[in-house]
């Protein structure tokens, strides 16, 4: 993975699993976070499909959660420490739609893992998104939350149609 992209998967997974938390305890925690962390690693690189655009993100940095905190209506947030400003900082309010979409659907979800197939962060190693793209059923208890559509709309519909049009899919078939 490209180092540039790494603090913004990192912050916007975090953002999406406090946001749709798991109620399971620590390993449907763990469940969520890994559908989280792939999610949020697809968009990225759909985001950001090069290694200099990564560098680009690295040096301009991204929008923050401000807008996906107020669309959750989280505008006066508690942060636990300074350390919670900072993290807020790198998340990427475009990566957290767009991984939103990739949760509650699953053909976006089959139709972005396979666009990423060449991008430049592939090459980096083994791509395996199966919890991503076929959650087993635990998966999908320890996220139900978070692949719920209805639930998940506001956040995902910021920029669907983005992605939509990124993954140049005819937007009347994807609903």
């Amino acid at each position: 993975m490209t180092a540039g992209l790494a603090p913004v998967i990192a912050a916007t997974t975090h953002w999406l699993t406090r946001a749709y938390p798991s109620d399971g305890g620590p390993a449907q925690a763990a469940r969520l976070l890994a559908q989280a962390r792939q999610a949020a690693t697809v968009a990225a690189w759909l985001r950001y499909p090069t290694s200099l655009d990564a560098g680009l993100l690295a040096m301009v940095g991204t929008g923050g959660s401000g807008g996906l905190d107020r669309v959750m209506r989280r505008d006066e947030h508690v942060e636990d420490d300074a350390n919670d400003r900072i993290w807020r900082g790198w998340v990427d309010e475009i990566v957290a739609s767009w991984a939103a979409c990739l949760l509650s659907d699953p053909r976006l979800a089959a139709d972005a893992v396979a666009a990423t197939a060449g991008c430049e962060h592939a090459e980096a190693g083994p791509r395996d998104f199966g919890r991503l793209t076929t959650p087993d059923a635990e998966d999908s208890r320890a996220a139900a939350l978070l692949r719920h559509p209805d639930l998940v709309a506001p956040v995902a519909n910021m920029h669907r149609a983005n992605l939509i049009e990124r993954l140049r899919l005819d937007p009347v078939e994807v609903g």
